[in-house]
């Protein structure tokens, strides 16, 4: 993901929670909604729906893991300067329960470490009440100019 009209990260996820520029397709694939943004911490809301479902009629684990890696990578994406792309490397998604349906949920990520290259993040998937559905790790590659 690279930074358009020149706006650093935080800039960029600030104009879309105000509805300034495009929100990205996956939101509506994976319903998702900021809640909060700050350098190095993001807070989403999402909630899975019958689009959502394995075979067996319970949430597909990549719900989990798609809501997961847009937390762990906005984390990162909120403390990079204009013109500072990145993508995942690697994310380690551990589920430990079931993930409810129709029934908003709250992914908290917040930046580990940064160098020049590489960024790692963590975050979590809760329910609005606090209990743990699923933790994650997240490695990202930093493209500079």
């Amino acid at each position: 993901m690279t930074h358009p009209l020149g706006m650093t990260g935080i800039e960029l996820l600030q104009a879309d929670i105000a509805g300034r520029v495009p929100r990205a397709s996956m939101a509506q694939t994976i319903p998702m909604s900021f809640l909060e943004i700050e350098p190095g911490r993001v807070r989403i809301s999402a909630q899975a729906d019958t689009r959502h479902l394995n075979p067996l009629g319970g949430v597909h684990g990549g719900f989990a893991a798609t809501v997961l890696d847009s937390a762990t990578g906005c984390a990162v994406h909120s403390t990079l300067e204009a013109g500072v792309g990145y993508g995942t490397i690697d994310l380690h998604v551990k589920m430990l329960r079931p993930i409810p349906r129709d029934q908003e949920l709250v992914a908290e990520a917040t930046l580990v470490h940064i160098s020049r290259n590489i960024a790692t993040s963590e975050g979590s998937l809760t329910t609005t009440d606090g209990k743990l559905l699923a933790t994650a790790t997240a490695t990202c590659f930093l493209k500079r100019p």
